[in-house]
């Protein structure tokens, strides 16, 4: 028995190496030859934030640059590509809405492999939205999540309108609503409902976020931040919700 159990050990063992591999990119299966003829390449970017504090300050400068129209496109080069083949470093993980307006990469002024992205109407949380959250935590070791909220959000809108009128939304749309409805700000009424409301969801998300208990533990000794935002269309600024 001894011996089968420890067979079956290792051999999970050896399956998750295999899964966490395959999911970092590591395997770069068809790509052996085309490596293997090029210059040899290093494991990771050198410029790759290592801490919450480092990694927030790159996400603020690449915003500037963007607001700014000062953009730099980075690491869009071939040797940038080599390294994309080989394996996968971002720096921090932006949870965004779907919104078209709102395109993390751009908005930050980062590159391949720079961030992580995850994003749903409303950045509203579900089993799959939480998953690769962690993933990019737990397996990548990322060390920011940011939840970036943006004005003129339509899921907010749509959320509130239903709460204020009763009008029944479809079936999926009506989920991501109910997500949101916890957030909306009854002190306000119009426009300014709708906005309050965007920086309230905004709140919401991150707090459930730093309430996983994976997540809390990292954030307990350091090694995370889980920080919230919103993009204001009008400015092109991302702006911290305190």
């Amino acid at each position: 028995m001894t011996s089968t159990s420890t067979h079956i050990a290792t051999g999970n063992t050896a399956r998750r190496a295999l899964l966490r591999a395959v999911l970092a990119g590591g395997a770069a299966l068809g790509a052996g030859t085309a490596l293997s003829t090029s210059p040899a390449v290093a494991a990771g970017p050198t410029h790759r934030p290592t801490t919450p504090q480092a990694a927030l300050r790159e996400l603020r400068r690449g915003n500037h640059r963007w607001a700014t129209r000062h953009q730099t496109h980075p690491h869009e080069a071939g040797t940038d590509r080599l390294l994309a083949v080989s394996g996968q470093h971002p720096f921090a993980l932006v949870l965004g809405c779907i919104d078209s307006r709102v395109p993390p990469e751009l908005v930050f002024d980062q590159g391949l492999g720079d961030l992580m992205t995850v994003r749903s109407a409303g950045c509203v949380l579900d089993e799959a939205v939480l998953g690769s959250i962690a993933y990019g935590v737990l397996e990548l070791d990322i060390p920011l999540v940011m939840v970036v909220g943006h004005a003129s959000c339509g899921a907010v809108t749509a959320a509130v309108h239903a709460a204020e009128t009763g009008d029944e939304l479809p079936a999926h749309i009506a989920y991501v609503a109910e997500q949101i409805r916890p957030a909306i700000d009854h002190s306000q009424t119009g426009p300014a409902r709708v906005d309050a409301t965007i920086t309230a969801n905004v709140r919401l998300v991150r707090s459930r976020l730093a309430a996983e208990h994976d997540l809390a533990e990292r954030t307990a000794t350091g090694r995370l931040a889980i920080v919230g935002a919103r993009y204001e269309l009008g400015t092109q600024e991302v702006r911290l919700v305190p």
